[in-house]
């Protein structure tokens, strides 16, 4: 069957007078902040202590917006006869954000889940320089980044937060231990001390 002539035109004008008649919402940003969804991409985040200068992020990113720069560091052998280890550490970390275009393949890329999304948004300067975040400032973006959602009440706790909890109980058992054997040391009394 062949398409009446003008319905196309029909159509349009339908969309736009159901458009016509629906109030208009006047976000009052400064004063009133908006509902971000929760996977809100704004700002890059670096949890320093994960990166381990792999150079992916900067190798991946579309934008050369990443400046990466470490030097090698020797680490000595754990036990006695082992051999010396070499170690990246990390100098300048620097993202460009007048360059990026927040695709978020630096953080897909990550194998180490260094880069976060952080939902914060209010980061424009004056001078175009400024938005080139070094490491310090991506630190503090760190702190914003939301906690991830539970993905299912009835799943097991994350591995890595089951060893965190078995070290620190570890640890808590070891300093209690310690303290146990050091007051019975103080409250005992040496033969001859006491006697007069």
């Amino acid at each position: 069957m062949a398409p009446i002539p003008g319905s196309g035109l029909a159509k349009g004008l339908a969309v736009t007078l159901r458009t016509m008649t629906r109030k208009s919402v006047t976000e009052q940003y400064p004063d009133a902040l908006p509902d971000l969804p929760p996977r809100t991409r704004g700002v890059i985040g670096l949890f320093e202590e994960n990166c381990t200068v792999c150079m992916l992020c900067a190798r991946e990113c579309p934008d050369w917006c990443i400046y990466i720069d470490s030097h090698k560091e020797t680490v000595p052998a754990a036990a006695p006869g082992g051999r010396e280890r070499s170690r990246n550490v990390l100098d300048r970390f620097a993202i460009d954000f007048s360059l990026c275009m927040y695709c978020g393949i630096c953080i897909e890329v990550c194998p180490f889940d260094a880069l976060f999304w952080s939902p914060e948004f209010e980061y424009a300067e004056t001078d175009i320089r400024e938005l080139t975040h070094e490491r310090d400032k991506l630190r503090e973006w760190m702190w914003t980044v939301p906690a991830p959602p539970a993905l299912d009440l009835r799943a097991e706790e994350p591995k890595e937060l089951a060893a965190a909890r078995k070290s620190a109980e570890k640890l808590a058992a070891a300093r209690a231990a310690e303290a146990a054997e050091a007051a019975p040391a103080a409250d005992r009394v040496e033969p001859g001390e006491g006697e007069a």
